[in-house]
């Protein structure tokens, strides 16, 4: 049953949006000439999103009050210097209310807060993640202000300052410093932003390039997960094919056969699977209900042995529809996939650092021992050093250098 509420539609990934066309008459301040936003990923989300996102479009196209005002057409100023409505000045002639009104529409710096709500706007809303990116800003904000208020100016922004809040992470809160990095980025993209759009001169951002430990953050990285042992993964083969679904069994073979990510192969479509070559592979592109980690992971990976075989049983089983999985090719889909090999896994192993991941770490050790150069490994993982030899060679021979390092893996035995 469809939500009884105007301009909202419901995607074939599940989630909900409102979209509306733009008047041509606001179209000269809003340049697109559609109005949408993310709802929610659930029919109660959307219900209670739709209210506050409907008054935003209203806001959006309503006329200025003033058509006469002189600074409707500039660009916007952040929300806490929005110049005030002046009112008439009692007893006060023409000469003196004009200095008086250039006061009043003088722009104040932006802060801390503007920029996040700039940030919020431009890179959050409209996100396929957006409700999960805006939580973890706010996260990120309420570490932040413990440290620097919210109405601090960006061009009083120091240095210092982002040294406090990133040993307040690593030092008070225990953070690991892997968590750190990726929260200081957050911070230094947003500020960035500000500075940028909000036309701050002479402004500095502090926290690029705050330094965290490399060689430890690579080792919190690195001790996160282990490689599962012979006997977990040979417990894990037993387990799921006598007792998952299908689905979730084909799954885990393809990720121990391939040494991909979990969310790289729950939300593939039939069409990304190719058979008929030469070589067999799978094509990683950017999808709208998952996205790829980075742009290094768009790759063609060959498909060998056990991982060949639940590829084919996976599209003999989806067959209908456009989703390999149908049950998990959604918006976080993955979580959910993951969720339930993460149950079987802890029935045959407690370590904490065995996980669904841990496969692919375990591809990485078995390439490595295969003696394949790096170049080779990331290749088949999807991993980027930054290397110039990455730009060179096209995909069918990048296909046939990573089928040929996983027949090598293949041939070394696990």
């Amino acid at each position: 049953m469809g939500l009884l509420l105007r301009y909202v539609f419901q995607t074939k990934f599940g989630t909900w949006h409102y979209r509306r066309r733009v008047p041509k008459a606001a179209q000269a301040f809003i340049p697109k000439g559609e109005f949408k936003r993310l709802l929610g990923e659930t029919r109660r989300e959307a219900l209670r999103n739709w209210p506050r996102v409907n008054a935003e479009f209203e806001r959006l196209i309503s006329p200025p009050d003033d058509k006469s005002d002189p600074h409707r057409n500039t660009p916007p100023q952040p929300e806490s210097v929005q110049p005030q409505s002046a009112q008439p000045d009692e007893g006060l002639g023409a000469p003196v209310r004009e200095p008086i009104e250039a006061v009043r529409h003088k722009p104040s710096e932006p802060t801390l807060e503007d920029a996040k709500r700039l940030y919020v706007q431009e890179r959050v809303k409209g996100d396929i993640n957006e409700i999960h990116k805006a939580a973890r800003i706010e996260r990120v904000m309420g570490h932040l202000h413990t440290i620097i208020a919210p109405d601090c100016l960006l061009s009083k922004l120091t240095r210092k300052d982002a040294r406090a809040v990133r040993d307040r992470m690593l030092g008070e809160l225990e953070m690991k410093p892997i968590t750190v990095k990726r929260y200081l980025c957050d911070v230094s993209a947003m500020v960035n932003l500000g500075i940028r759009e909000f036309d701050v001169r002479d402004a500095v951002n502090p926290f690029q390039n705050l330094p965290i430990k490399a060689e430890t953050t690579a080792t919190v990285a690195r001790e996160e997960r282990d490689p599962l042992p012979a006997d977990v993964v040979s417990a894990m083969r037993e387990r799921l094919s006598a007792n998952a679904a299908s689905d979730i069994w084909n799954l885990w073979q393809i990720l121990e056969g391939t040494g991909c990510r979990l969310g790289e192969i729950s939300g593939l479509l039939r069409s990304d699977v190719h058979l008929k070559g030469q070589i067999p592979y799978l094509d990683l592109v950017f999808h709208e209900h998952r996205r790829l980690k980075t742009v290094g992971s768009i790759r063609r990976v060959p498909l060998i042995g056990s991982a060949l075989k639940a590829v084919k049983d996976a599209l003999k089983e989806s067959e209908g529809s456009e989703f390999l999985f149908p049950r998990y090719g959604r918006v976080r889909g993955a979580d959910s996939a993951s969720a339930a090999l993460m149950k079987h896994l802890r029935a045959v192993s407690e370590n904490p650092k065995h996980a669904v991941h841990s496969l692919r770490h375990g591809m990485e050790d078995k390439l490595t021992r295969a003696g394949l150069s790096e170049f080779d490994r990331n290749l088949v993982l999807g991993h980027s050093s930054g290397g110039m030899s990455e730009r060179y060679g096209g995909a069918e021979v990048r296909l046939e250098i990573a089928f040929k390092a996983m027949k090598k893996v293949a041939g070394a035995g696990d």
